[in-house]
């Protein structure tokens, strides 16, 4: 028997879903949901084997929730999305269905998920979550986990972002927030007149420097607003002279 959770805002979708999948007695819904933040619980709960997740939805979309989640399980999106995200999908063997959701499309992608049952290397689900975080919605603020909480940050409330071991630690008046992304994710997303990666550890929001002072031989220390310093190389000195005109 195989768990799936269904998670859309439409009540009506999620019913359609539930009575296409009347066709396949081995597959149990286990959970459905109405939002994102609903979606990260049952799947914390319930480890489905397949998701069938809607994307445009309410507080959080449908990728912000997967990133969300540690253990991913196959998903089936189902989405109203332009060709561009279609696209995405197909090139990393993804399945989608599009509203309205037509039957015979539905077990089309039953069909493929069941062929696919066993694990790929590498994951396709985080090509697909990387290019579609780079979308515009998505540009502008940053979702988080605290505990059993989801976070959603706006991009303008970061004052730095550090490295932390296998993660980055996002910085803001309200504290510190864990991220599975890299730093190197977060140089090449985030607006480049914004945010500069001062040293290999540390990325700034610019307008949250004060002053910038000589440190040790060919580095400097960044002085923010909270009074937190920061070490920018030789390297990051150069980026910020050129953006702040130095």
């Amino acid at each position: 028997m195989s768990k799936a959770t269904i998670i859309d805002d439409e009540p009506l979708s999620r019913e359609i879903i539930k009575a296409y999948l009347k066709a396949y007695p081995e597959i149990e819904v286990v959970q459905e949901c109405g939002d994102g933040f609903e979606g990260v619980k049952a799947i914390q709960q319930h480890q489905p084997d397949l998701l069938f997740l809607d994307i445009q939805m309410p507080k959080i979309n449908g990728f912000e929730m997967l990133e969300l989640v540690d253990q991913k399980p196959s998903v089936i999106f189902i989405t109203a999305y332009d060709s561009f995200a279609i696209k995405a999908f197909e090139a990393n063997a993804v399945d989608y269905l599009l509203k309205p959701v037509a039957e015979e499309r539905f077990h089309s992608a039953i069909l493929k998920w069941k062929s696919k049952l066993t694990p790929t290397s590498p994951d396709p689900m985080e090509r697909v979550l990387n290019e579609m975080s780079t979308t515009t919605a998505q540009q502008n603020r940053i979702v988080v986990k605290t505990g059993s909480k989801v976070k959603i940050i706006p991009i303008h409330d970061i004052q730095f972002i550090e490295a932390d071991d296998d993660f980055v630690k996002i910085t803001t008046q309200e504290g510190s927030f864990l991220k599975n992304k890299t730093m190197n994710f977060y140089e090449q997303s985030l607006d480049p007149a914004q945010f500069v990666r001062v040293h290999r550890s540390y990325i700034l929001h610019i307008n949250q420097i004060t002053k910038i002072e000589p440190y040790q031989k060919e580095t400097h220390l960044a002085i923010l607003r909270n009074g937190q310093q920061i070490p920018v190389s030789k390297t990051g000195y150069a980026k910020l002279k050129v953006i702040l005109g130095l």
